[in-house]
């Protein structure tokens, strides 16, 4: 008797443990802000810290129809890095699929900096060179950043 109890004591605190590191061993993601201009865009931006102190940048968007698609049309979707002193950086362009066969537009953006984010967002622009974001055609925005360390 005592061994079954000790057997399924073992085995709870086994468990228990699984799941405690696995939920610590997550990566933490935050979520934009729902959009005016493409409502019906969704998404997650994951930033994790790398073993060389970089900031790896994750992002996952839905539903986000192709830029030349708005009114006005745009020729770009600009992944932007704003830092804790308001400076923006471009990270690139972010490219929607609009496959034949896709059910949604669907857009994911990998990138890494050595900049600590405090938001990212995404603008839409004529140029996806462009040095300044126009924070007047803002499609998503993150509130705040969890940063998994």
């Amino acid at each position: 008797m005592k061994t079954n109890h000790l057997k399924l004591t073992c085995m709870a605190c086994l468990a228990s443990a699984i799941v405690i590191f696995s939920m610590s061993s997550c990566a933490v993601k935050s979520h934009f802000q729902n959009s005016t201009v493409v409502p019906a865009a969704q998404g997650t931006v994951q930033v994790k810290l790398d073993n060389n102190k970089n900031y790896v940048i994750q992002i996952e968007i839905s539903n986000l129809s192709p830029s030349t698609r708005l009114s006005p049309p745009f020729n770009a979707y600009v992944v932007w890095l704003v830092a804790n002193d308001n400076s923006a950086k471009n990270l690139g362009q972010l490219n929607s699929s609009d496959d034949f066969m896709a059910k949604n537009l669907n857009a994911k953006f990998e990138t890494v900096s050595s900049v600590k984010p405090a938001k990212i967002v995404i603008t839409a622009e004529n140029n996806p060179s462009v040095q300044y974001p126009s924070f007047s055609t803002v499609i998503l925005t993150t509130d705040y950043l969890n940063i998994k360390q």
